[in-house]
């Protein structure tokens, strides 16, 4: 068994050798180049995050600037559409109303030329009755029943003519207006957008 002193006890030759293997403290080494490096690389990467930060402000303000324009372009072309828009239903409602007041006044005209008709015929038929109370033969009876029903249809289709002339006027007077407007509107919407 060996003693236990030995053991504790380091040889000096190893000791010396370990003392010959550490590397010697030299000189402390000048940190000037690594700091002014730092320095030069953090220099750059400022001015580089400065000149970002300038480019994406001035980039945000420019789309910003864009962005209002656009907008206040469309807000122009809506508020215009719709002074048109307005400006086209109070004319089509205007030109509606012209519409009914001229059918209003042709149905009273031709409501005055029944009445006319009606008021003239009735004339013929009291003027026949009378005379045929006045005939004293079947002959001058079936003369003036003749003349009577002759005077009669050549009195209906003079009527039935001029009938249909008020009532063709009245129909053209009538949807005339509306033509109008309906022309102005199709056109006014078929029109491009002024930029």
């Amino acid at each position: 068994m060996p003693n236990q002193k030995s053991a504790t006890k380091k040889s000096p030759s190893k000791t010396a050798a370990a003392k010959k293997a550490a590397p010697a403290i030299e000189a402390p080494v000048s940190m000037e180049p690594v700091e002014s490096a730092v320095a030069a690389h953090q220099e750059t990467i400022e001015t580089v995050l400065k000149a970002g930060t300038q480019a994406a402000t001035k980039g945000y303000e420019q789309a910003i600037a864009l962005a209002q324009e656009q907008v206040e372009k469309a807000s122009e072309t809506i508020f215009k559409r719709y002074d048109e828009v307005t400006s086209l239903g109070k004319d089509n409602v205007d030109a509606c109303v012209l519409s009914s007041t001229v059918f209003a006044k042709g149905v009273e005209s031709m409501g005055k030329e029944f009445m006319s008709i009606a008021q003239s015929a009735v004339e013929a038929n009291v003027a026949t009755a009378k005379a045929l109370f006045g005939a004293k033969t079947v002959r001058e009876v079936i003369e003036l029943q003749t003349e009577f029903s002759r005077s009669r249809f050549d009195s209906l289709v003079a009527e039935s003519a001029k009938l249909t002339e008020l009532s063709m006027a009245l129909a053209n007077d009538t949807i005339e207006p509306i033509q109008l407007r309906l022309n102005a509107t199709v056109e006014k919407l078929m029109k491009p957008v002024a930029a």
